[in-house]
C-alpha cells in the first residue's frame, strides 16, 4: 500500500471497504507523526458528499474492534457474506 507524507505526518492506507446497503466508503489509515509518539488509526467514512473523520489510539481501536466482533457473532450466519476488498 502507498504511503503519503503530509506536514511531516506519514499516512499509510490499511483498508478500504464499501457498505453494500448504504454505499458508504470506509477507509482505515495509520497516522505516524514525525515527532514520534504512538500511531493513531484514522477512520474516514464517506456518505455521498459528507465525510466523517476521526482518529483513535490503539487501546480504543482494540476495544472497538472487539465490540464489532462480539456484535457480528450474534448475527445469523445466513446474512454474513464475504465482501471483496475495493
Amino acid at each position: 500500500m502507498e504511503q503519503k507524507i503530509r506536514n511531516m505526518t506519514t499516512i499509510t492506507p490499511l483498508e478500504k471497504l464499501t457498505s453494500p446497503l448504504g454505499g458508504q466508503v470506509i477507509e482505515l489509515q495509520q497516522l505516524d507523526y514525525a515527532g514520534g509518539g504512538m500511531s493513531l488509526l484514522r477512520t474516514r467514512i464517506r456518505e455521498k458528499s459528507r465525510f466523517t473523520v476521526f482518529e483513535i489510539d490503539p487501546q480504543t481501536a482494540q476495544l472497538w474492534g472487539e465490540a464489532l466482533l462480539r456484535w457480528v457473532q450474534t448475527q445469523p450466519q445466513s446474512v454474513l457474506q464475504p465482501q471483496e476488498p475495493t
